[in-house]
């Protein structure tokens, strides 16, 4: 059986320099009816869990640590005796929302990840954190983006951990250089094309976010 997305959102909070907004999550599930990889635990574990249905879940995948992306990885893993699987340079910000944990491993460029006879490449895409990666799946035709790149540009680099110029290389060189019929399936709100998004590269930079 070939693989396919399943995807819900649950809604919670997002801390972080002081301050927390409410935001709404998507986590994005990729398999078959065998099993399958979570993107993200943000919030609800109940929630994600009744997306992954009684499927053996290979890998918790992390798009970066900030708390609204990890709060419940290890709840999930528990569960599911799954490992969380997260970049390393985005230790920094794991430790803040779960310093008596640790990942069970690391993503690294490049790496591959596979399900339900289908591939997830890895690519680090740093800028919104140190360690953010989204998850390729050319089968699929599609790419996890996590917050590096919405629908309308890339994610948010006003915070602690974040830099704008690095975000933009990021998403010129790893995500702007995929198919343009790609699907780019985002960490919040709605999915889009890297089709769509690549005209508008100049208009983000001359704004500056």
């Amino acid at each position: 059986m070939a693989a396919r997305i399943d995807h819900t959102v649950t809604s919670g909070t997002f801390s972080l320099d002081g301050q927390t907004f409410d935001v709404d999550n998507n986590v994005w599930v990729v398999g078959d009816d065998a099993e399958c990889v979570v993107i993200d635990a943000p919030h609800d574990v109940e929630a994600i869990l009744r997306t992954v249905g009684g499927r053996r879940v290979k890998a918790i995948l992390a798009t970066h640590a900030h708390d609204d992306h990890v709060r419940v990885a290890p709840d999930l893993a528990a569960a599911t005796g799954a490992p969380i699987l997260l970049h390393p340079d985005d230790r920094v910000l794991w430790d803040m929302v779960h310093p008596d944990t640790a990942p069970s491993g690391e993503l690294r460029d490049g790496q591959c990840v596979e399900v339900a006879g289908t591939m997830l490449r890895v690519l680090h895409t740093p800028g919104h954190s140190p360690g953010a990666c989204c998850f390729h799946a050319p089968d699929l035709g599609a790419v996890f983006s996590g917050d590096t790149l919405f629908k309308g540009g890339p994610g948010a680099t006003g915070r602690s951990y974040s830099d704008f110029g690095t975000i933009i290389e990021s998403i010129r060189t790893k995500l702007l250089t995929l198919p343009p019929e790609t699907v780019v399936h985002t960490g919040h709100g709605d999915s889009t094309t890297i089709g769509d998004e690549a005209p508008h590269l100049d208009e983000w930079i001359a704004r500056g976010h």
